[in-house]
């Protein structure tokens, strides 16, 4: 059995809400003075959360998805703005430019079935098979 996935359009505003969470993100990120090599390091860090996975498919989502939602950069940005930490601020601005791009670019929250399909279909090789 294969996840449910959005299509037309739909699919499509969804990708553009990536692209402007990316824009934004890398904007505010700029704005914080932090170090681009620091945007660099850690632009794919929440990428390692598939390594849940190895606890099965369950698990693996849940972590995925955790770390791959706006509450996390939007509850770090809460607290960025109320300790006035612009390291924060950028850690967040970082995580949700992550987020868009992973949008833009199609990769979606992870259904339990497996790591390939997500809100927005399925990806990798087999995509044709959903």
């Amino acid at each position: 059995m294969t996840a449910p996935a959005v299509a037309g359009m739909p699919r499509l505003l969804l990708r553009l809400e990536g692209l402007a969470l990316f824009v934004l993100g890398t904007w505010f990120f700029a704005q914080t003075e932090q170090s681009w090599v620091l945007f660099a390091v850690l632009f794919f860090s929440p990428d390692l959360s598939f390594a849940g996975y190895m606890a099965g498919p369950k698990a693996g989502a849940a972590i995925y998805n955790a770390a791959h939602t706006t509450l996390g950069p939007a509850l770090l940005t809460g607290i960025g703005l109320a300790l006035n930490a612009s390291l924060l601020l950028g850690l967040a601005a970082i995580w949700a430019a992550h987020i868009g791009f992973d949008r833009m670019v199609g990769y979606g929250l992870k259904y339990e079935t497996a790591f390939n399909d997500t809100h927005l279909g399925r990806i990798g090789r087999n995509k044709a098979e959903a």
